[in-house]
This record gives C-alpha cells, sequence and structure tokens, in this order.
C-alpha cells in the first residue's frame, strides 16, 4: 500500500517511509514565505491517539526525516509499553534512536514521557535543551529539518507551537490548537481566545492533515472550528 492518507488516518500503526536523505542541521526559516516547510521528504506515524474526559492521554507522533528521529508530544498514555514503545518499534525505531522530542506546549499531559528518549534534544517555544545545554531560540520559523518546521500557535496557552511536516502527500500539522476533529469550538481552558483562533487560521491556511492534542488525525474541512 502507498503510503498517503488510508495510512494517515488508520487506527492502527502501519508505518512506510518515503525515500531518505541525509538533512542540515536546524535553521531558520525566513518567516516571509510561507509557513509550509521547503521538503516534502519526512514520513509519520501516530503512536497513539489522544483523548479527554475521566481519563486523559495525548496524542503521540513519529516523524522520520534523513536522519532526523522525532517524537512529537510523549505525554500521559494509558501503558507506555502498549502505547509508545511498541508502536515506535513497529515504526521501526528504538528509544535510543530518537534524535529530537518536541513539546507543543508544557502541560504534563504532553511532557510525561519524555525521559524515555534520553539521547534526544528538546524542543519548546524558545530554547532547545540538551543534556546540561540550553540554548536560547525563538521556536517561530525554526527547521529541524528542511521537511520539518516550527511554529508559534498561542492561543490554549501563550507558549503553544505547532510542528509542520512535509510528507509526499501534503503538510501535516501536529498541534493542539484542536484537542480532537471536534475542536471543541471554543477550548475552556484557552488562556486567549482570540489569539486561539488566529493560530487556527494560520494552521488551516497550510494543513493538510492535522494530528491533534487528544484525538486522531483529520482532513480539515470548513466544519473545522476556527
Amino acid at each position: 500500500m502507498e503510503f498517503g492518507y488510508r495510512l494517515w488516518i488508520t487506527s492502527s500503526v502501519r508505518t512506510y517511509f518515503s525515500a531518505r536523505r541525509a538533512v542540515p542541521g536546524p535553521r531558520w526559516h525566513d518567516r516571509r514565505m510561507t509557513d509550509a516547510p521547503r521538503g516534502r521528504t519526512a514520513a509519520f506515524a501516530v503512536l497513539s491517539a489522544g483523548y479527554v474526559g475521566p481519563r486523559t492521554a495525548s496524542t503521540v507522533a513519529f516523524v522520520r526525516d534523513g536522519e532526523l528521529r522525532l517524537v512529537v508530544d510523549p505525554g500521559m498514555v494509558p501503558d507506555r509499553q502498549a502505547a509508545i514503545l511498541r508502536p515506535l518499534a513497529a515504526a521501526g525505531a528504538t528509544p535510543d534512536e530518537i534524535t529530537d522530542v518536541v513539546f507543543s506546549h508544557h502541560h504534563p499531559d504532553h511532557t510525561v514521557n519524555a525521559a524515555l528518549f534520553q539521547g534526544a534534544r528538546y524542543h519548546d517555544h524558545w530554547a532547545v535543551y540538551y543534556d546540561d545545554l540550553w540554548t536560547d531560540r525563538d521556536a517561530e520559523g525554526f527547521e529541524l529539518s528542511e521537511s520539518v518546521r516550527l511554529i508559534r500557535t498561542p492561543g490554549h496557552t501563550r507558549e503553544d507551537i505547532t510542528t509542520l511536516v512535509g510528507t509526499a502527500d501534503g503538510v501535516v500539522a501536529f498541534t493542539h490548537v484542536w484537542w480532537h476533529a471536534g475542536g471543541p469550538e471554543e477550548d475552556p481552558y484557552a488562556l486567549d481566545a482570540k489569539a486561539l483562533s488566529a493560530s487556527r487560521e494560520r494552521v488551516l491556511a497550510v494543513a493538510d492533515l492535522v494530528v491533534p492534542g487528544h484525538g486522531a488525525a483529520f482532513v480539515p474541512g470548513p466544519s473545522t472550528p476556527r
């Protein structure tokens, strides 16, 4: 089966990676240009689709692009073996091979399993952390590879960021501007509703597929909450 939308929306983890190539070191993207990543060589797998309710779990995802091995939001899950480590192995990677971890924001439901990836660089809205080295940088426009870019998308928190990933089938946005396909229409925990609405519009302008903070991947459309 070709890697594409059928893989993106399946509940099981079936990962088919596109052609690999070496990636340059992280760099900043010219903000005057489109938010879309320059490259289209990345591939991804949703390791665990999150949920909210009496129990809460983060959506955890894996992205691969050349030498980059990235995990997004390794947060609360019902069982880290079943929801993170075994799906990661099925996607062809081990925890020791993860080079980078991105936190969409610093709420613990999106961060508590970060220590599974002890050799990784950790990225948030204003810095990169590696062992005992704290390197200040703005996430806005920061590239982890030609096909993976971070942008600021405040609203839920002031520090929220979205990871944009260029694949052969389009741009995928890993983001918390929506919890799931239904929104919610109004985030009851958002610190800035106007900023959240603007962030949603920004993501919709570029994303062909959305991987939300607490739900399955979805293709955005007219009914997607703005």
